[in-house]
């Protein structure tokens, strides 16, 4: 029985599991299980992975950085976002790979026009690091929204003229998840037209308050639920070389 998992803090509201799970019975596959697993630190994860006898695992957060210095080698993309969200065990060499890079590109790509040259990304934690190197990748040109520091703008900072300008707002916080439904970026939602593009790395609910608030503006919008299976299917294979 070949064994996989994903680790992070809380997990139980996992995507994968039933999602990998679908996967080996759509495809016939009987001697593969996927299983989650909470851990309170990254120093458990060798331990976890030997008493289960793990052939790969996806990193959730908040494990998405510290397990790097875990592995023993990392992909270039994985190096150049500081983020891994997939291990391959391979004896006792651990690889790590970022497919949230693929996942990404390839479902937000069939939607930019020529007039998406210009971004606003929403939050600046973990879950940007593959926005921004996509949109670097394309040459899309982005700002950073954030209460923290570091960024280019505050949430008070932001005009109609700066929502305007940046047709692609891209929201990477946990605003409008499951547990805080009512709450979204608050931002001048008026200035939103029919040329903007909204993209939410949330997957469930698949509308939230900031998708439904661009959608009442004219926006295309699109949730995160594509890349999140995209990313898996590509941690499949990566699983599978």
């Amino acid at each position: 029985m070949r064994k996989y998992g994903v680790i992070g803090n809380p997990i139980k509201h996992s995507f994968s599991p039933s999602y990998f799970t679908e996967k080996f019975r759509n495809l016939k596959i009987s001697d593969c299980e996927y299983s989650a697993f909470e851990l309170k630190s990254i120093d458990e994860l060798s331990v976890l992975l030997s008493d289960n006898d793990l052939s790969g695992v996806n990193v959730t957060m908040p494990f998405k950085q510290s397990v790097i210095h875990h592995l023993h080698h990392i992909s270039e993309d994985a190096v150049k976002v500081n983020a891994v969200n997939t291990v391959k065990v391979i004896g006792e060499k651990l690889y790590g790979y970022n497919t949230d890079i693929y996942g990404f590109r390839t479902s937000l790509t069939p939607l930019l026009g020529v007039h998406h040259k210009n971004a606003l990304i929403f939050g600046n934690g973990g879950s940007s690091a593959a926005v921004k190197y996509v949109l670097r990748r394309l040459g899309i040109a982005y700002k950073l929204v954030s209460r923290n520091e570091g960024a280019d703008y505050t949430y008070d900072d932001l005009t109609e003229e700066i929502i305007s300008k940046n047709k692609l707002l891209i929201n990477t916080t946990p605003l409008g998840m499951e547990h805080r439904l009512n709450e979204a970026v608050d931002i001048p939602y008026s200035a939103i037209s029919e040329e903007h593009l909204c993209y939410d790395l949330i997957y469930f609910p698949s509308e939230t308050l900031f998708l439904s608030q661009a959608k009442k503006q004219g926006a295309t919008i699109k949730n995160g639920l594509q890349m999140l299976e995209l990313q898996a299917d590509r941690s499949w294979e990566i699983w599978n070389m």
